[in-house]
């Protein structure tokens, strides 16, 4: 996982993710196991909606590592490559 999130094009956030999602741009989302259930809550469930596969399995701390931050991090989404070729 981190080498993919070192290298893949990201967004860090709630917000940010679920623009992703809604515009159809979101390939994976991973949800912080130890977030706070009513920031994770509603982007759960519109990952549902549109389909995108959601894993929930690291803490704040190690997706935040994962994702190159200081800081934690309780949402973390990989785009799908949009570069063509």
């Amino acid at each position: 996982m981190l080498k993919e999130f070192r290298t893949s094009e990201k967004v860090i956030g709630a917000k940010q993710s679920s623009r992703a999602v809604r515009s159809g741009l979101a390939r994976q989302v991973f949800l912080a196991s130890d977030a706070d259930p009513r920031l994770t809550a509603p982007l759960l469930e519109l990952c549902r909606q549109s389909n995108v596969p959601v894993t929930v399995d690291r803490s704040m701390r190690q997706l935040g590592q994962a994702a190159g931050i200081q800081v934690g991090a309780a949402v973390v989404t990989l785009l799908r490559d949009t570069k063509s070729p």
